[in-house]
């Protein structure tokens, strides 16, 4: 079997992503911790030596390093036969989602919950902005999901796992009660939660934590 080793910060939910799919998948990865708070990414060093791109996270397949989540997902999906499509029709909505989730849901929030959360000083009106984008498009998946128990129908997939995992953080983080304005996206959240070896991102990724300044 492969050899894993993830890059990550506790706080990366594209890394949540890579590192629940392998779980997902009975795998095992080495965790490495990466000081994205520390502005390493930034570094030429650690851009010529790790990921070009300078992002996390980077996943090392039998020591070769590999990124972009989104077909990270596509490929393990493939290669374990698990939470992919099974049909063109069911491969192209989770296509569709997938990068839906990658453009909007994934691209806004991620953004938004780093600058709300981990930033000490922040700009009101630009969180005011993403916030009326994030309202649109968890409207959106809510009133999707009102009608299927995952995102391309009765069953998980990658693009499921892709889109609940920067919802999942704790609320203090991102700043919204599913349970409250979107039931039926906290409703999906805790389906996703009962898949057998399901764990939080704070779970499988270890290491040290940024501080937290809209608690």
């Amino acid at each position: 079997m492969p050899a894993y080793r993830l890059h990550y910060f506790p706080e990366s939910g594209n890394s949540y992503k890579l590192a629940l799919m392998l779980t997902l998948c009975g795998e095992t990865f080495e965790p490495v911790w990466t000081d994205f708070g520390g502005g390493v990414t930034r570094t030429a060093e650690w851009r010529r030596n790790v990921n070009e791109m300078g992002e996390i996270p980077v996943l090392e397949v039998d020591g070769v390093k590999m990124t972009q989540t989104a077909p990270l997902l596509l490929k393990l999906a493939e290669q374990y036969g698990r939470f992919g499509a099974e049909t063109e029709a069911e491969q192209f909505e989770l296509l569709r989602w997938l990068f839906w989730d990658n453009h909007k849901l994934t691209g806004y929030m991620a953004t938004y919950r780093f600058m709300r959360a981990f930033t000490e000083k922040n700009d009101p009106q630009v969180l005011k902005h993403f916030r009326r984008r994030l309202d649109d498009f968890l409207g959106i998946l809510d009133g999707h999901l009102q009608h299927n128990a995952f995102a391309i129908g009765a069953k998980p997939t990658i693009a499921d796992i892709s889109m609940m995992a920067y919802l999942h953080y704790p609320d203090d983080e991102h700043g919204f009660d599913f349970a409250e304005s979107h039931p039926a996206i906290h409703a999906w959240l805790g389906r996703m939660a009962a898949l057998p070896g399901w764990k939080p991102a704070y779970e499988l990724l270890p290491g040290k934590r940024m501080t937290n300044y809209a608690k």
